[in-house]
């Protein structure tokens, strides 16, 4: 069930995106050192994505699970694929919380934080 709800809330996170003017370059970009849910680009700057999905917030908002060992996994998973690349690059955070409506998940909200983390 994890897994579905985790794909529901890349999913929605993907079309958050495109509606509000970003291009999505990759999904689920893995390295041996770690994986980001979405690469995106918008007026030249690459973005890296964690989604985080959750029913709710009685335990926390989803981004406070992006801890400081899965910022460096990313970050270091993003150096790698920009290596290459000539580009501005930040790191943002999707929260996607979600209600189950009858054994159907409907995205409840949508909180999209730019520049979430960097050091």
């Amino acid at each position: 069930m994890s897994k579905l709800i985790g794909d529901f809330g890349e999913d929605a996170a993907a079309e958050y995106l495109e509606e509000n003017g970003y291009e999505i370059l990759e999904r689920n970009f893995r390295l041996k050192c770690g994986e980001i849910d979405i690469i995106a680009e918008k007026d030249g700057c690459t973005v890296f994505v964690e989604v985080k999905t959750r029913k709710g917030t009685c335990f926390g908002n989803p981004c406070e699970y992006v801890d400081k060992h899965k910022q460096e996994r990313i970050r270091k998973t993003a150096l790698c694929y920009v290596k290459s690349l000539e580009t501005d690059m930040r790191f943002d955070v999707i929260e996607v919380i979600y209600k189950n409506a009858h054994d159907v998940l409907k995205v409840e909200k949508i909180n999209h934080i730019e520049n979430a983390f960097w050091e």
